[in-house]
Parts: structure tokens; C-alpha cells; sequence
């Protein structure tokens, strides 16, 4: 039970990491960087942000490495 217990803190640890990224990320400009896709014709609209999803990728990787040693 108690390995349970962690990994359900982990979540929500991680849960309420990934909240305060999305909040504080629109103002830093998370989502509206050089080289997101943004395409607007009509009534149709299509975002694909590519380097925003990039950048978040290679932090959280950097920082579960520094985390499992």
C-alpha cells in the first residue's frame, strides 16, 4: 500500500506542477512562440504548437533525470 500511496502523490504533485506551467506559460508566451502553427481562414481555425510542445518536452525531461538520480 505504501508504494501506492506515493506514486498517487506523485500524480497529483506532477498534476499541480502542470497546472502552474499552463497558468504562468500564457504569460510568458508558452503557446505563442516562433514556429507554432497557427492557421485562421473563415470560420475555421487550426493551432499546433510545435515548439511550445517541444520546449515544455526537453524541461520536464531535464528535470526527471535531475529527479532519479
Amino acid at each position: 500500500m505504501e508504494s501506492i500511496g506515493r506514486m498517487i502523490l506523485i500524480i497529483g504533485v506532477s498534476l499541480v506542477l502542470i497546472g502552474i506551467v499552463l497558468i504562468f506559460g500564457e504569460k510568458i508566451g508558452l503557446g505563442r512562440l516562433p514556429g507554432d502553427i497557427y492557421v485562421q481562414r473563415g470560420n475555421f481555425t487550426f493551432f499546433f504548437p510545435i515548439v511550445s510542445s517541444l520546449l515544455i518536452s526537453i524541461l520536464l525531461t531535464i528535470i526527471l533525470r535531475i529527479l532519479r538520480r
